[in-house]
């Protein structure tokens, strides 16, 4: 089954210390003030995030994340919906992260 979960900073940490698919959700200009380290930006309101975003593999987990968590949420279910197996939201966004 198909599922989204949302992982504590501290787990998202540990989960991102391998090779993973990380995507920064935040428009481009969020993301160039700071992001975390090997995380590509496709922006959630760009009219091109569902064509980006199917160029990741749907059998492996995706890990998501923006500002705060909204968006990141929305994008979580988007790519459920668009077949992906698993992907992970962190809690609370870049501002959790950061803090």
């Amino acid at each position: 089954m198909n599922k989204s979960e949302i992982l504590s900073k501290e787990d998202y940490k540990k989960a991102i210390l391998k090779d993973v698919q990380l995507v920064d959700v935040r428009t481009p200009e969020e993301y160039n003030e700071g992001y975390i380290k090997d995380a590509e930006n496709i922006d959630i309101k760009s009219q091109d995030f569902i064509e980006k975003i199917e160029t990741y593999s749907k059998s492996e987990t995706v890990y998501v994340y923006c500002k705060s968590g909204g968006r990141s949420q929305k994008a979580a279910e988007l790519m459920i919906d668009r077949g992906f197996s698993h992907v992970i939201d962190l809690e609370g966004g870049y501002i959790n992260w950061i803090n």
